[in-house]
């Protein structure tokens, strides 16, 4: 073995002890959180709740950056072209899986150009209409699209957010033609909505709440499996007549693609340990989310399973990449 062959192996066996300290050292400085969706939104709220908690375990700032517009694929983005040292994250939510079934042009390869680090929580949106709709009941706005199929129209958060994939995964089962008009967050559709500038919002349950037991704006149905605990009068959508609809809007955390093994695990491991902790679920909980536990190889597969049930639907829909 010659010189420049030695000198190669030990930087390497160098590197193989370096990697694990400099991972159980981290972070040594403020992390930049970059958020998809507007302030307000389920993924804004979320992820400055985990970026305070986890500032409070590192004993660094982490600082959150919110990066709208174009369905996430614009925060996203920046995410995937930062370097892979942990110290540029993102926060997106279920629209990180659905926009390679809305966008034909990506910045990015979804499942190639990031790391997955860990789902942070997820919990139900809830269907809201505003007072002037007239409708009571989650049968009285099907019967009113399927009367004037393509009349109606329906607020998201953007394209390819969770609240557009809702909709669209209703209309399929539903049967029912509503039409789209996304808007560049949740505060500005539910806002319309209530205006009756469109007929309905999927809107994620922390941000309905307040206009719903203020009176302003009707629930008619939770978009999960079970009832909301924070809306127990509240029907399920597969209770209201359309069997086996189940949809929940979750929030993750990911990185750039190649992130060192060890760094991922510290983070995973402490983002788990904020979420356990008993201020952070508690406040979480009391927004309709549910804190999400998994190690990242369970959450590497949870993505992909994502991706591919949103592409089935999607194609089912007739929604095709524009």
């Amino acid at each position: 073995m010659n010189r420049l062959e030695m000198n190669g192996l030990l930087a390497l066996i160098l590197v193989s002890f370096c990697v694990p300290a400099l991972a159980q050292d981290f972070p040594t400085k403020p992390v930049h959180l970059i958020i998809s969706f507007t302030p307000g939104s389920s993924t804004d709220i979320v992820g400055r709740a985990v970026a305070a908690k986890l500032s409070e375990i590192w004993g660094q700032q982490v600082v959150a950056e919110n990066r709208v517009g174009a369905g996430g694929t614009i925060g996203s983005a920046a995410v995937a072209r930062a370097a892979p040292d942990g110290y540029t994250l993102l926060s997106n939510s279920s629209a990180h899986v659905a926009n390679p079934s809305i966008y034909a042009a990506m910045p990015y390869d979804t499942l190639k150009d990031f790391t997955n680090i860990a789902p942070l929580a997820g919990g139900p949106n809830v269907l809201i209409v505003g007072q002037q709709a007239g409708w009571k009941t989650f049968a009285d706005f099907i019967n009113a699209a399927k009367a004037k199929p393509g009349s109606l129209n329906f607020s998201s958060a953007g394209i390819g957010s969770g609240t557009h994939f809702n909709l669209e995964k209703l209309k399929l089962m539903a049967g029912i033609d509503v039409a789209h008009v996304p808007y560049k967050g949740t505060p500005e559709a539910i806002s319309d909505t209530i205006a009756g500038r469109v007929c309905c919002y999927f809107a994620p349950m922390n941000a309905a709440l307040s206009h719903v037991q203020g009176g302003k704006a009707i629930a008619l149905a939770v978009s999960s499996a079970q009832r909301s605990p924070l809306l127990p009068n509240v029907p399920t959508v597969a209770e209201s007549g359309v069997p086996g609809f189940d949809y929940t809007l979750w929030v993750g955390l990911w990185g750039p693609v190649g992130m060192a093994s060890d760094l991922v695990n510290k983070i995973n491991a402490d983002v788990r340990k904020a979420l356990a902790s008993p201020d952070l679920a508690e406040r979480l909980t009391k927004l309709g989310q549910v804190p999400m536990d998994m190690p990242p190889p369970q959450f590497t597969e949870f993505v992909r399973k994502e991706l591919e049930d949103t592409a089935r639907v999607m194609k089912a829909a007739g929604i095709k990449p524009q």
